[in-house]
């Protein structure tokens, strides 16, 4: 039996991993510390397979109607 990846399904926007340069520009840009940002757990189905480590950043682009694309940003947490 094929187990179900969670990632793949039509309605989960996409999720990486931030570069620490792209970590770093976000921080700078919005005067924020990771633990300002809001949280997405490590064990999340849509994250499991990117090998994360609690302070990492997550960057989901979602569809958007108006702006075509829309980015947030989580930071990862060990619960």
């Amino acid at each position: 039996m094929k187990k179900f990846d969670p990632s793949k399904h039509l309605l989960v926007p996409k999720h990486s991993r931030a570069s620490d340069k792209e970590k770093e520009e976000l921080l700078k840009k919005y005067n924020v510390s990771v633990t300002q940002l809001p949280r997405i757990s490590r064990k999340d189905s849509a994250i499991a397979g990117l090998n994360l480590k609690p302070g990492d950043v997550v960057k989901i682009v979602r569809k958007s109607p108006t702006a075509g694309e829309a980015v947030f940003y989580r930071e990862v947490l060990d619960d």
